[in-house]
């Protein structure tokens, strides 16, 4: 059979509201110069006669209008779509590795595993809302794995994208989602908020730690509200084995208020990456469900809770960056350390929701024997983070916002641009000691930051910036 050119060589799927076929494309749309040609394709084709939901009708226009504004390693790439005037269709490459749907029957997994599944989903999910996007339906069978290890989120469905309508929201006025992971504001019909994704990551994070669901899996909007009001059992409860700053983190997650969820998916991935600096409150600790007035006095709030008017994703992630600022505490100078100081504070006052990663790297010999950690009976690296730490203090940033890092590394800047690539870093801020015929010769630190790190660089000089 063919359908504009594309033929159905097999079926693969079948869902509730779309079928997945592989095809071939017999007209070889694919520009011959494209370096990234996919020789694999699957047509994704809407159910429209095996479900009365018109729901399934929109959630298709939504995914067509979605995927081709979509681009990078977390998505599957477009290739085409046909309208329903004819044979409605989207065609897409292929992801060839797994779905995280697997890995959930044999949960609860190594928490080794379930740390690295958060990080991978994590920066996903940092890389869409930056394209606009937030999902609104991340569970297992939306996310698969390349062979490289990326992950990508799929079905775009139910999505939202701040530039384009939104057409679900639009013609429908119930709670869209899958109700294990759906979040409390989509709940009450909240689209627009990107920590719904978060809650969502949570309720993964949770399942593959403990091999239970937090919330049940209910199917009517009063089991949907419980958890306006029901806090879920502690993970630890389930598997003793978790550490207690994974459960600090799960918990933060699936709070009900989308403001006391972290901030964004890329500094969710951060505290994965980071979990010594992690600041642990009373969830790390908490062994059991809240009591009933807790929950009593909740459930009254939440009968009268109206849907809050949220940023933009792009207001999210602007109000929400995290910035390093880069100290060379060997060489530098204390102007310079001064100067770095004050252009940190300056860009922390106008984002107050910033996290700040102190950064120094501690130089160590590419060939040969390395000199020792212990240099006259102090531990270098101990040294280096008390200094990070003694330079950081007049800033008096909440301590939950900052952490430190000593990298060791003998390319200094490729460890600055490899930190910030691996942690989604949106600014850097790094000082420079100005010019002599050595650095001009060699190249410095600081150019080679600016020239090749994928996000802003502020460079501060001993005398200006």
């Amino acid at each position: 059979m063919e359908v504009d050119g594309y033929r159905l060589e097999e079926k693969l799927h079948t869902g509730g509201m779309a079928a997945l076929w592989r095809v071939t494309d017999l007209k070889a749309r694919q520009k011959k110069e494209d370096e990234e040609k996919i020789s694999d394709l699957i047509m994704k084709v809407p159910l429209l006669f095996s479900t009365d939901d018109p729901t399934a009708i929109v959630a298709f226009e939504v995914e067509q209008m979605i995927m081709p504004k979509l681009k990078g390693s977390h998505v599957p790439r477009y290739f085409d779509a046909g309208d329903f005037d004819a044979q409605a269709y989207i065609v897409m490459e292929h992801i060839a590795g797994t779905s995280l749907r697997t890995r959930f029957e044999d949960a609860p997994l190594p928490i080794d595993e379930v740390i690295n599944v958060g990080i991978k989903v994590a920066h996903a999910l940092q890389d869409l809302h930056r394209q606009h996007v937030i999902h609104l339906d991340i569970k297992p069978s939306n996310i698969m794995f390349r062979s490289n290890g990326d992950a990508v989120l799929i079905d775009y469905g139910l999505s939202r994208h701040e530039k384009l309508p939104d057409l679900l929201d639009e013609e429908f006025h119930l709670p869209l989602g899958t109700g294990p992971y759906i979040s409390p504001e989509q709940v009450l019909g909240v689209r627009n908020e990107p920590r719904s994704d978060l809650f969502a990551l949570g309720v993964l994070l949770y399942h593959l730690a403990t091999g239970e669901r937090p919330f049940g899996h209910p199917t009517s909007i009063a089991g949907l509200k419980k958890r306006l009001y029901r806090d879920p059992i502690p993970p630890c409860q389930h598997n003793p084995a978790i550490p207690n700053w994974l459960q600090e983190i799960i918990l933060r997650c699936l709070e009900v208020e989308p403001s006391a969820r972290f901030d964004t998916a890329a500094q969710l991935a951060f505290q994965l990456q980071n979990p010594a600096q992690i600041l642990l409150t009373a969830r790390a600790e908490k062994a059991t469900q809240d009591g009933f007035f807790a929950v009593l006095k909740r459930r009254f709030r939440a009968a009268g809770a109206e849907p809050l008017l949220q940023h933009s994703v792009s207001e999210q992630l602007s109000q929400a960056p995290i910035i390093v600022a880069a100290l060379d505490l060997t060489n530098g100078t204390a102007t310079l350390a001064d100067n770095l100081r004050s252009i940190t504070r300056r860009i922390l006052e106008t984002q107050p929701g910033a996290r700040l990663a102190c950064l120094t790297i501690r130089k160590i010999n590419r060939i040969g024997m390395d000199e020792g950690i212990v240099q006259d009976g102090q531990n270098v690296h101990v040294k280096q983070l008390v200094e990070l730490k003694h330079w950081a203090r007049p800033l008096n940033i909440h301590p939950g916002k900052i952490t430190f890092h000593v990298l060791e590394a003998h390319d200094a800047a490729a460890a600055i641009i490899e930190y910030a690539r691996n942690n989604s870093v949106d600014h850097i801020v790094i000082g420079s000691r100005g010019s002599s015929s050595i650095r001009r010769y060699l190249g410095s630190v600081s150019a080679q930051v600016v020239a090749e790190a994928e996000c802003t660089v502020t460079v501060v000089k001993s005398q200006n910036t």
